[in-house]
């Protein structure tokens, strides 16, 4: 193992809090759901079935890409075999997985989450639902893959969400937005004889590149 320790206990701690903030957050229940980080061929990752508050440097889990337990003695979650698939497709360095309400609701609904905010962009574009299959399974890490195919996040059919990005805080972010649209195309469409109006691609198109400059570009701007 060529990386520090001292790097491992950090990034093992930070994995560790950002899994705890699912729960404070309101978007997963009890164990349900997970979250990875990836640290060059090493994958951290949150183990199976122990709740998030148990969870203490001790119990550091780790595979490589192929799947292979490479630290620790408690079992990698389930969803492995989704979150190397992330790894594997994409240059993502976190993964984050929810069972996270209005997300699960909507995917029961509907093929693709309708762009009612420019948000939207931030993931891509318009979310797809990856169909159903069982959780744990090759065959749903190739639904999801396909999903997510041009995008950071997409919701998984009568099951949740999952989301990557550069950074653990930018996996969660991206899990909030998407839980956060959810909820208003939910209540938006819940409005009897109204229906939403959705973004059209021109202006997911100008909103991403609005959002491609947005927040603080050097440590020194005013």
């Amino acid at each position: 193992m060529k990386d520090h320790p001292d790097d491992l206990a950090t990034a093992w701690s930070e994995l560790v809090a950002t899994a705890r903030r699912t729960v404070t957050d309101g978007l997963v229940v009890g164990t349900s759901g997970n979250v990875s980080r990836r640290i060059r061929d090493l994958v951290l990752v949150t183990p199976s079935g122990v709740p998030y508050d148990r969870l203490g440097p001790g119990d550091t889990t780790a595979v490589d890409l192929e799947g292979r337990q490479i630290i620790g003695a408690l079992r990698p979650t389930s969803e492995l075999p989704m979150h190397l698939t992330v790894y594997r497709s994409t240059t993502a360095t976190a993964v984050v997985h929810t069972h996270a309400p209005y997300a699960t609701a909507v995917s029961t609904l509907v093929h693709e989450l309708p762009p009612v905010h420019y948000m939207t962009a931030a993931l891509g574009g318009p979310v797809r639902v990856a169909p159903y299959a069982l959780y744990g399974s090759d065959e749903l890490a190739a639904h999801m893959r396909e999903a997510l195919r041009d995008r950071t996040g997409c919701l998984l059919q009568n099951h949740g969400t999952i989301t990557y990005g550069d950074s653990l805080d930018q996996a969660l972010d991206r899990t909030a937005q998407l839980e956060w649209m959810c909820r208003v195309w939910l209540s938006a469409s819940s409005v009897p004889g109204r229906t939403p109006n959705l973004l059209s691609a021109g202006q997911l198109d100008a909103a991403a590149a609005q959002l491609r400059g947005y927040g603080q570009q050097g440590r020194h701007q005013g």
